[in-house]
C-alpha cells in the first residue's frame, strides 16, 4: 500500500479519535503526563535537566512544580495538535480569544518586501500555521520524519491551498530566498539545534547553544523584516491568544554572533512568559562549543 494511502487512513483514524469531547482528551493528556512522571520517561528526564540548566536559581520544590506543569502542557499540546490537524481551520481559529500585533504581519505582507516569521516552540505552533494560512499564501520549513508514511501524514495534515511545506534540506534555502524576493511570507521554527557546522553558538538562557543562521542570513540578504509570532494558551479549554511582535534589527547583522544572539533573545523572551508552555522536553544543548571541554549535559 502506498504511503499516501496509509497516511490517509491514519488521518481518518486520528480524526475519529479527536471527535471525543475536548475535556475527555484533556484528561487523557493529563494521565499521559502523570505516566511520564511516574516512570521518569524521556520527556520527564529532559525537562528536569533543562530546568536545572536554564533556571539554576530555582529551589528544588519549585523546579519540580514547573516540571509537572511542563509535562502536562506538553501532553495537552500533542492532543491539541492532533485535533487541529483533523478539523476545519475556521473551527480551529475560533479558539483564538484575542489577537495582538496581527496588523504588523498584514502590513509587512502588504509592503511587498517579503516577511520572515519566527515561531518558537511555545503554546501551539500548529494553530499559528493555520492563522498564517488564513492571511494568505506562505511557506514553512519542516524536518521530514524518516518514515514515508509519517511524512505523507504531515503533508496531508498541515497542507492546504495557502501552505507550502519546504523540507529542511539543501534546496530549502533557494526556495525560501525565491519566495522572499517575490514578496512572499515564510515561517521558521528557530529554536531547534542544527547540525554541527550549520550554526553558530549563541547564549540561550545564559548557556551557549548551537543556533541556526538561516533566519539571519535570509534577513540580511533580502531585507525582509523579521517578526516573532506565537499562539499562547490562555485557558484549559482550547483557548489561545495570538501575538505578533517585531524582532530586534540585530537579527540581520552580518556578524553572525550578534545575529544569532538576537534570535535566541527573541525566543527566550517568549519562553519566559510561561515556562510550562515552552518545549522544554527537547534536548537543546546536546552539542557543545568545540574546544570547550564540555560534555553533552543529557548523558
Amino acid at each position: 500500500m502506498k504511503p499516501e494511502t496509509l497516511a490517509a487512513l491514519l488521518h481518518r483514524a486520528v480524526a475519529l479519535f479527536c471527535r471525543l469531547p475536548w475535556p475527555w482528551l484533556r484528561r487523557l493528556a493529563d494521565a499521559l503526563a502523570w505516566l511520564w512522571l511516574k516512570i521518569d520517561a524521556r520527556e520527564s528526564r529532559v525537562a528536569r535537566r533543562n530546568l536545572e540548566l536554564a533556571y539554576p536559581e530555582l529551589l528544588p520544590g519549585q523546579r519540580e512544580e514547573w516540571r509537572r506543569a511542563i509535562l502536562r502542557t506538553t501532553a495537552r499540546q500533542a492532543l491539541e495538535t492532533l485535533r487541529f490537524w483533523t478539523r476545519p481551520h475556521a473551527e480551529n481559529l475560533a479558539c483564538l480569544r484575542g489577537e495582538h500585533g496581527a496588523a504588523l504581519y498584514d502590513a509587512a505582507r502588504a509592503a511587498g518586501r517579503g516577511v520572515i516569521v519566527i515561531a518558537p516552540h511555545f503554546g501551539n505552533w500548529e494553530l499559528l500555521n493555520q492563522w498564517l494560512a488564513s492571511r494568505g499564501p506562505f511557506a514553512f520549513v519542516y524536518a521530514p520524519p524518516e518514515s514515508a508514511v509519517g511524512n505523507a501524514f504531515l503533508l496531508r495534515a498541515r497542507g492546504g491551498a495557502e501552505v507550502t511545506q519546504v523540507r529542511a534540506e539543501g534546496p530549502a534555502v533557494r526556495q525560501l530566498w525565491k519566495r522572499l524576493k517575490e514578496g512572499g511570507a515564510i515561517a521558521i521554527l528557530p529554536d531547534q539545534q542544527p547540525k554541527q557546522g550549520d550554526g553558530e553558538f549563541a547564549p540561550f538562557f545564559g548557556i551557549p547553544a548551537l543556533t541556526m543562521t538561516l533566519v539571519s542570513r535570509l534577513a540580511e540578504r533580502t531585507g525582509a523584516p523579521v517578526l516573532c509570532a506565537w499562539c499562547e494558551r490562555s485557558g484549559p479549554d482550547l483557548e489561545f491568544v495570538l501575538h505578533v511582535e517585531p524582532v530586534a534589527a540585530q537579527i540581520a547583522d552580518p556578524d553572525l554572533a550578534v545575529a544569532t544572539a538576537a534570535l535566541n533573545a527573541a525566543v527566550e523572551r517568549v519562553a519566559r512568559r510561561d515556562p510550562a508552555q515552552y518545549q522544554w522536553t527537547y534536548k537543546r544543548y546536546t552539542l557543545r562549543p568545540p574546544g570547550s571541554g564540555e560534555e553533552n549535559p543529557y548523558r
